[in-house]
C-alpha cells in the first residue's frame, strides 16, 4: 500500500463507528496486513501478547482496546509488558473509543488525541506498512490526504470524460485541476474575500445531479478571468460576480471544464471541505506530481524529497553565503541594503524541476534572510524585492509543470502572510501576474542560454512553446533578464545508466556528447544536465550543483564525463558523496547519491561532506576535490598490465566454451564415476562466482595437453568432445571456431595452481561490508566469473578482504547495476599499497587465516550467509571480529590508526597512488594482451 491508500483506509476507519471487538484488526488492515496475517492473530496462534484481550503483532505493535477513561494506564501496561519487549514491537496504541494515544519505542515520540481524530495522525504509524518518513509528513499529513481526494477525483472525471484523457487535451485537464487547487486554497485563506465560497458556490448552484457542474465551474474561471470593470458586458452571472479577477494566467484562455457526475461532484465537495489553510507547497507539490501519471501512480504519495536533503544542495551552493553575509552585515543598513539588492538579483533554476520544491524551498529560504534584513532595517511592512520569475524551472511533465508554477504561488502567499501580514498580503496578492516563469519541455534539448539569457544578451529562441492556459506564443515571451545577478542552477534530475535508457534519451545524450566522445553511451542520463550545465556557465556568471547517482564518479564513466566537464573552466567547488538519498520510500528503499557542485570560479578552499562509519555528517574544507569526489589531486584511474604494488598477478578465471558439455553437477558426477571410475583424476571441482559465495558444488571435465590422446580414445571423454566440438564450429565468432580442433580442453585458460589459488567474483552484492575472496585448494578451476591469484602469499587475501580495498574497487571499477564491478587492471593492479615489512606481511597472513578459520567455524554457513549485512554481527560474530582485527593491522600499515571513514580512506589511495602512478604508463586498448594460452 501507498502513502494515499493508507489514508484513506485510516480515515475510513475513524469515520465508522467504533467496535471494540473489530477496531484492532481492522487498524493491522489500514496498514496493509494480509487477510491470512490477521485470521492467524484473531485465532490466537500469532497473537503472544500477555494482556487481556492485547494485540500484539511481532516486530510491529501491541496495541489494546480498554474500558473508558483507562487509556493512560493502559497504554503503560503496554509499555511494561515483556511480550512488547521480547517480540521487539515498534509502537504501542491505547484506545477506548473516545481518546486515543499511543507511542513509538524508538524514539519516545507520542500521539494523544481524541479517537474520531486519529486519522490526522496516520503518518506516525507508516512504519507499521515499511514506509520509512520523516517529520515533516508525520506531523502534516494535511498533503497526502488532499493528494488522495484529488487523485479519486481525477480518476473519476477520466472515467466520464474518455476524450480528456486524450494526448490533445491531457494539457488542458491538467490546467483545470490546477485550477480546482487554487480555488480551494484561496477560500480558505480569505484571498476570495470569503472563507468557503468557492465549494459553497458549487454546492448552491450546481444540481445535486451533477448535471450542470460543468457549466457552474466554467462561469466560476470565466469570473476569475474578467478584471471587474469588463463583467458586465461580458456578462457574468450575478452569482459569480462575487469572485475576484485573478487572471495571471491561471484562468485565462480555454474555460471548458470536463462534465461531472454524482460521484466526482461529491469528491469535489469532499476535497472543498478540507482545511486548505495546512497545504505545504513543497510537500504537496510533490505529492501530487504522480496524479496525472499512470505509470506513477501506483506510487502515489512516495514523491517527497525532505527539506535537509534539498538544503545539501541549496545551503552550500549559496543560501550559506547569503547567510554568512548575513552575519557579516550585523546592524550596518548599507551593507545590508547591499545585500538585499544582491538577493533580488539572483536567478534560481532547476532544469529539471518536477512540481518545484528546490526552487519553493529557494523561495521560502530567500525570503526568510530578506525578512531578517528588513527587521534589522526597521522595515517590516516593506514589499518583497524578490520576485516569482527569478525561480525558474524547466520540466518534461505538463502537470508537474503546472504545480510548481502553482506551488510558488502559493509560497508566496504564505511568505507575505508570515512576513508582512494577512491584510498586505491579501491586499497585494490579486491580480495574479502573467509572467511564466516554468518552462514546459525536454531540458536536455533547450538551449538554456537561449530560454534564460543573461542581461545584455540578445539570444531568443524561435520555436513556439505552450503557456499553461494550453495557448501557443513565442519563446521570447517567457524570458526574463537578471540584471547582472548570479545565478544557480540546480536540481535532481532523472539518473537512469546507460542501459536504463529509452531510445529517446540516448538520443538527448547523443547530441550533448557525440562531437565530444565516442565513448558516450556508457554514461548515465543525469551526466547531461552536468555538461549542459558547464557549458551554460562558460558564457554566464553561474554555479550549479545537483543530485547525482554515485556511479557518475566512479569506474569508467568518470574518465569520460569529467575531462569534458573541467574543459569548460569548471570545477568541482563542493560535494556530499556516497549516502542514501531515502525519502518517503517503502522497505526503506532508498537510491545511494552523490551532491555535486560545479562552478568556473570555485572558492579557494572547497567543501566535502561525507558520513562518518558512525553515521554521523562530517564537512571538510579541503584544497581540492577530484572526479572521486576525493580531496586529492586530479587524476583518473586507468587500466595497467601490472600491479603497481608488490602483490600478486591477478589473472582471469577459465573459459570453457563449450556449450555446457564440460560442466557436471553432483548426480551426473556420481553417474559418471559409477561407470568409469578412473575419470576421477580428469573431474575437478569447478567454482564461479555463485559456488564460492553460495556454497554450490559443480565440477568440470579437465584435460591436460598431456592427457589429449588418452581422452580421446575414451568412449565417454570421446563422445564429450565430439559435442564441444560442435558446438565451437556453430559459434559465430571467428575464436571460437578455431578452438574446435582442440576440443579437449577449455578455450581460455589463464592458469592454475599447484598448491592453492585466491579468488574474487567479478559480480558481487554493494550490500556487502567486504568483496568476496576465498581460498581454493590446487585441484579446483576458477571459472571465468572469478579472478584468481594462482599460488599467491596468503596476505594478498588479507588485503582483498579489506574495507580499504571494497571502497577502492567501488570508486575506481564502478558498478554493475548495484553491484560491485571487480577489475583486475583496474581494481587489483592499480591498489596502492605502501612498501609492506616482512612483519607486515605475517601480520597480514595471520589476519586472513583467521578469517578462514572464523569461516570455518560456522560450516556449513556460506559466505552469503556470514556477509549478509543484516545477520553478520548476530549470527556470526567471529567473523566481523576477525575482519575488524584485519582492518586494524592493515590501515596502521598506512597511516599508524584506523581511518575515520571512507573519504579519508580513498584520500589516502589517491595520494598514494598519485605517487606510485608519476612513471607508469596506463594500459590503453591496444597494448592489452590476451590470456589464451
Amino acid at each position: 500500500m501507498n502513502p494515499v491508500e493508507i489514508e484513506e483506509a485510516v480515515s475510513q476507519l475513524a469515520e465508522t463507528p467504533f467496535d471494540p471487538e473489530v477496531f484492532p484488526f481492522a487498524f493491522l488492515e489500514a496498514f496493509g496486513s494480509k487477510a491470512t496475517t490477521i485470521k492467524r492473530i484473531k485465532s490466537g496462534s500469532s497473537n503472544p501478547s500477555d494482556l487481556p484481550g492485547g494485540v500484539l503483532q511481532r516486530n510491529n505493535i501491541h496495541l489494546k482496546v480498554c474500558p473508558e477513561g483507562e487509556v493512560n494506564a493502559t497504554l503503560t501496561a503496554l509499555r511494561e509488558s515483556p511480550a512488547t519487549t521480547r517480540y521487539k514491537a515498534k509502537f504501542i496504541l491505547a484506545t477506548d473509543g473516545k481518546s486515543f494515544e499511543a507511542e513509538n519505542l524508538a524514539d519516545g515520540e507520542t500521539v494523544a488525541c481524541d479517537y474520531r481524530n486519529f486519522s490526522d495522525h496516520f503518518g506516525f504509524f507508516l512504519a507499521l506498512a515499511g514506509i520509512t518518513t520523516v517529520r515533516q509528513i508525520r506531523e502534516n499529513a494535511f498533503d497526502i490526504k488532499a493528494t488522495g481526494r484529488l487523485n479519486r477525483l481525477y480518476l473519476e472525471l477520466q472515467k466520464q470524460n474518455p476524450d480528456w484523457d486524450q494526448a490533445e487535451r491531457q494539457e488542458q485537464f491538467n490546467h483545470f485541476m490546477a485550477r480546482l487547487i487554487f480555488c480551494f486554497f484561496a477560500e480558505d485563506t480569505n484571498i476570495f474575500h470569503s472563507e468557503g465560497l468557492f465549494t459553497q458556490t458549487i454546492a448552491q448552484m450546481s444540481a445535486s445531479d451533477a448535471s450542470n457542474t460543468h457549466e457552474v465551474l466554467s462561469e466560476v474561471f470565466r469570473a476569475m478571468n474578467t478584471p471587474l470593470k469588463d463583467r458586465k458586458a461580458a456578462g457574468i452571472c450575478s452569482w459569480a460576480n462575487v469572485f475576484p479577477d485573478v487572471n495571471g494566467g491561471l484562468f485565462s484562455g480555454n474555460v471548458a471544464v470536463p462534465r461531472f457526475n454524482k460521484i466526482a461532484r461529491s469528491y469535489l465537495l469532499d476535497m472543498g471541505n478540507l482545511d486548505w489553510k495546512k497545504i505545504n507547497p513543497d510537500i504537496f507539490g510533490s505529492m501530487i506530481q504522480a496524479v496525472a501519471d499512470e505509470e506513477e501512480r501506483s506510487a502515489l504519495g512516495m514523491h517527497y524529497t525532505s527539506v535537509p536533503n534539498i538544503l545539501k544542495v541549496l545551503n552550500p551552493l549559496f543560501l550559506d553565503n547569503l547567510r554568512s553575509q548575513l552575519e557579516q552585515a550585523g546592524d550596518n543598513r548599507r551593507k545590508l541594503l547591499n545585500l538585499r539588492q544582491r538577493i533580488a538579483r539572483i536567478l534560481v533554476f532547476d532544469p529539471a524541476c518536477g512540481s518545484g520544491n528546490f526552487l519553493v524551498i529557494a523561495y521560502k529560504e530567500m525570503r526568510k534572510i530578506e525578512a531578517e534584513i528588513n527587521r534589522r532595517r526597521g522595515e517590516l511592512e516593506r514589499r518583497s524585492e524578490i520576485p516569482l520569475t527569478n525561480f525558474r524551472g524547466i520540466e518534461i511533465r505538463h502537470f508537474a509543470a503546472e504545480v510548481a508554477r502553482l506551488a510558488l504561488i502559493i509560497a508566496k502567499f504564505q511568505c507575505e502572510v508570515l512576513y508582512r501580514g494577512p491584510q498586505l498580503a491579501l491586499f497585494e496578492f490579486l491580480p495574479l501576474k502573467n509572467d511564466n516563469w516554468i518552462t514546459c519541455g525536454n531540458a536536455l534539448r533547450w538551449d538554456w542560454l537561449s530560454l534564460f539569457p543573461p542581461t545584455g544578451r540578445g539570444v531568443k529562441m524561435q520555436r513556439e512553446d505552450l503557456d499553461l492556459s494550453g495557448e501557443t506564443r513565442e519563446q521570447a515571451e517567457i524570458d526574463f533578464e537578471n540584471e547582472g545577478g548570479e545565478t544557480y542552477i540546480c536540481g535532481n534530475p532523472p539518473y537512469l545508466g546507460s542501459k536504463w535508457q529509452s531510445q529517446e534519451q540516448k538520443d538527448d545524450l547523443k547530441q550533448i556528447f557525440e562531437s565530444r566522445t565516442k565513448h558516450w553511451k556508457s554514461l548515465d542520463y543525469v551526466s547531461g544536465w552536468f555538461m549542459k550545465a558547464a557549458d551554460y556557465g562558460t558564457q554566464t556568471h553561474s554555479a550549479a550543483a545537483f543530485v547525482s547517482t554515485n556511479s557518475i564518479c566512479q569506474g569508467q564513466q568518470v574518465p569520460i564525463l569529467w575531462p569534458l566537464i573541467f574543459e569548460t573552466g569548471h570545477q568541482i567547488a563542493f560535494a556530499h558523496t556516497s549516502f542514501k538519498w531515502a525519502n518517503l520510500a517503502s522497505h526503506n528503499a532508498g537510491v545511494t547519491v552523490s551532491i555535486i557542485g560545479i562552478a568556473s570560479e570555485p572558492p579557494t578552499m572547497r567543501r566535502l561532506f561525507s558520513i562518518t562509519d558512525e553515521e554521523t555528517l562530517v564537512e571538510r574544507s579541503v584544497g581540492y576535490i577530484n572526479a572521486y569526489l576525493v580531496p586529492a589531486s586530479n587524476c583518473m584511474v586507468e587500466q595497467i598490465r601490472n600491479p603497481l604494488s608488490e602483490v600478486s598477478p591477478m589473472l582471469f578465471g577459465n573459459m570453457p566454451r563449450d556449450g555446457g558439455n564440460f560442466i557436471l553437477n553432483g548426480d551426473e558426477r556420481g553417474n559418471i564415476l559409477k561407470t568409469y571410475s578412473a575419470l576421477e583424476r580428469f573431474i575437478r571441482p569447478y567454482l564461479g562466482a555463485e559456488e564460492m559465495i553460495q556454497g554450490k558444488r559443480r565440477w568440470c571435465i579437465w584435460i591436460e595437453n598431456s592427457d589429449s590422446a588418452i581422452a580421446s580414445e575414451h568412449p565417454y571423454l570421446k563422445e564429450v568432445q565430439e559435442k564441444v566440438r560442435q558446438f565451437r564450429l556453430a559459434s559465430k565468432a571467428g575464436s571460437t571456431r578455431d578452438f574446435a580442433s582442440r576440443p579437449y580442453r577449455f578455450v581460455q585458460i589463464a592458469g592454475t595452481a599447484r598448491d592453492h589459488s585466491l579468488v574474487v567474483a567479478k559480480v558481487s552484492s554493494e550490500k556487502r561490508d567486504y568483496i568476496p575472496v576465498d581460498l581454493l585448494n590446487g585441484n579446483a578451476i576458477a571459472s571465468d566469473l572469478l579472478f584468481a591469484l594462482y599460488d599467491a602469499p596468503l596476505w594478498n587475501m588479507a588485503l582483498i578482504a579489506s574495507r580499504l580495498h571494497l571502497v577502492w574497487i567501488a570508486t575506481v571499477c564502478g558498478k554493475l547495476k548495484t553491484d560491485f564491478r571487480y577489475s583486475n587492471t583496474l581494481g587489483w593492479n592499480t591498489f596502492p599499497v605502501p612498501t609492506l615489512t616482512e612483519q607486515n606481511k605475517i601480520d597480514m597472513t595471520r589476519c586472513a587465516e583467521e578469517i578462514l578459520l572464523a569461516r570455518e567455524h560456522y560450516f556449513p554457513a556460506t559466505i552469503a550467509d556470514m556477509y549478509d549485512p543484516e545477520r553478520m554481527d548476530r549470527e556470526f560474530p567471529r567473523v566481523r571480529e576477525a575482519h575488524d582485527r584485519n582492518d586494524e593491522i592493515i590501515e596502521r600499515i598506512y597511516i599508524g590508526r584506523r581511518f575515520k571513514n571512507d573519504t579519508e580512506r580513498l584520500e589516502k589511495l589517491f595520494e598514494l597512488y598519485t605517487k606510485m602512478t608519476r612513471q607508469q604508463t596506463p594500459l590503453t586498448k591496444s597494448t592489452q594482451r590476451k590470456t589464451k594460452s
